[in-house]
């Protein structure tokens, strides 16, 4: 059986096996974890038009994310004012996010921008759901 975000607990240390393109077009959510392991963490994201990921570092974790639909702009920089690297992404793209770089991505295309992370190792609290960006923010467990 293939559960989509939003419909499942994340299933982390534990045999999974998912249709990852269906659970990334079918998530609503801004951001919900997929799979938490010890050394790797799976989420999917949806970026309403206009809005953006938020500007991050990760320490000492690195990240991959792939768009499944839709368009962005992908930056990164060694500090949060040098965002020296701008790319524009869209459906198929894979972003590779080094440690301790600075990124962002927003959508600058006209429909939600569909994505799914890689973090290795995991960045978030296993079983965590953000409905929005603003929960997402407010969540005092987010760096």
């Amino acid at each position: 059986m293939v559960e989509y975000a939003g419909q499942f607990d994340d299933k982390g240390k534990t045999p999974y096996v998912v249709n990852i393109e269906e659970a990334t077009l079918e998530n609503t959510t801004f951001r919900t974890t997929m799979w938490t392991g010890g050394k790797l963490q799976l989420t999917v994201m949806e970026i309403p038009v206009g809005e953006c990921i938020g500007l991050e570092v990760h320490h000492g974790i690195e990240q991959f994310l792939r768009i499944e639909s839709g368009k962005g702009l992908c930056q990164m920089g060694p500090a949060e004012d040098n965002l020296n690297f701008e790319v524009e992404v869209g459906d198929d793209d894979a972003i590779f996010v080094p440690a301790d770089m600075w990124h962002n991505v927003t959508n600058t295309g006209d429909t939600p921008l569909k994505l799914y992370t890689i973090y290795a190792g995991p960045d978030h609290v296993a079983g965590t759901v953000h409905k929005t960006k603003a929960d997402a923010e407010a969540d005092p467990n987010e760096d």
